[in-house]
């Protein structure tokens, strides 16, 4: 006889979300690196024990946040996105909701562009997935109703990779230089449309 498949109890998923709250507090307040579980738990509202209920290490509750912010993002897109608008509407859209999310937590954008990479072998896998996931989002998004009506082809998976690389580090140097975030969405919609290309 097959064992039961059981599901964490709703209480337990309340206290993880909590603590990647807490996490992702303490990231805005002082970046990932000096950020300690004491600082989490703090800003959780709970206990180290808590913590370590759920999570063996800091690092593994970071990836498991970046993980869930990834996903939220691809989420994001695709709502934010009207198939029925022109195409060149729809990057616009695209790039605002991309912005947007961003500029809600800013330094947990940058962690993962500067701070997950320095930790090596550990984290290259979630780095890649997480980018694949995302760039393979934005490939569907550009081979859509309103990209087929007009003629564009979607976007390759290199150039989606591309996109979100240069999406990324632009991110990175408007958040460090402490430039507002929605100064990308031009240059960024810009970016996006000549690497669809327009009509073929």
């Amino acid at each position: 006889m097959d064992a039961p498949v059981t599901e964490q109890p709703a209480h337990a998923q309340a206290f993880r979300r909590r603590l990647l709250d807490g996490l992702t507090a303490s990231i805005e307040e002082r970046g990932y690196r000096d950020t300690t579980v004491a600082d989490i738990v703090r800003h959780a509202r709970t206990s180290k024990r808590t913590f370590y209920d759920h999570f063996s290490t800091k690092e593994e509750c970071f990836f498991e946040l970046l993980t869930a912010n990834n996903e939220d993002l691809i989420e994001t897109l695709r709502d934010a996105i009207d198939p029925s608008a022109p195409w060149q509407e729809q990057v616009r859209q695209a790039v605002t909701a991309y912005v947007q999310t961003i500029d809600a937590t800013p330094a947990v954008t940058l962690s993962w562009i500067r701070e997950l990479p320095a930790l090596g072998a550990a984290a290259r896998p979630m780095m890649r997935q997480g980018s694949g996931r995302l760039a393979a989002a934005i490939v569907e998004l550009s081979a859509g109703p309103g990209f087929r009506r007009a003629g564009v082809a979607p976007l390759s998976p290199t150039a989606a990779v591309i996109l979100v690389g240069g999406l990324r580090e632009l991110t990175a140097q408007t958040v460090e230089d402490g430039q507002p975030v929605a100064g990308m969405i031009e240059p960024a919609v810009a970016a996006a449309i000549a690497l669809l290309g327009g009509p073929q």
